[in-house]
């Protein structure tokens, strides 16, 4: 017999990879049905993703909240919640919410709080704080060309 954890991460993986696919609700049956067998802080974060690839931006949020009280180790929804008021341009509420996901202990990739605050500052114009969460991010993330572009950006700015 197969355990219900194992059905889980098997329903989850396949909605990851409908997801990218762009099966979104496919996807979210697939994550249903893993929070069904077995509520995991990933399950609800990549709900919440499919959530937010639909434009339900609301939904994805509460889907990180329940995320987050599942695991509040994990790190993925804060940064999430993060970037979904962003994109309601809810700038101030977001700037916590991406300093929480900075100190998440169980977190990866960890550049992209750093990056994330770095939109918000960039569209406020302040030059500094961007470059200090930017260079911060390229140290996780020495590889990242997009990455480096926008450094680049943001001190031919302050030059």
């Amino acid at each position: 017999m197969v355990a219900a954890g194992d059905r889980a991460l098997a329903l989850w993986r396949e909605g990851t990879s409908r997801l990218l696919r762009g099966e979104l609700d496919e996807a979210v049956a697939l994550f249903t049905a893993s929070l069904e067998e077995e509520p995991t802080a990933e399950a609800y974060t990549f709900r919440g993703w499919a959530y937010s690839f639909m434009g339900r931006l609301d939904d994805a949020i509460e889907e990180c909240r329940k995320a987050i009280a599942t695991d509040p180790r994990f790190g993925n929804p804060y940064n999430d919640i993060g970037v979904y008021l962003i994109q309601q341009d809810k700038l101030d509420e977001a700037i916590p919410w991406l300093e929480r996901a900075k100190t998440a202990p169980r977190y990866e990739p960890r550049q992209f709080p750093h990056m994330n605050l770095a939109r918000i500052y960039i569209k406020r114009n302040r030059w500094w704080d961007a470059l200090r969460e930017l260079e911060t991010a390229q140290t996780l993330a020495p590889t990242d060309q997009q990455l480096a572009r926008t450094l680049h950006s943001v001190r031919a700015k302050l030059n």
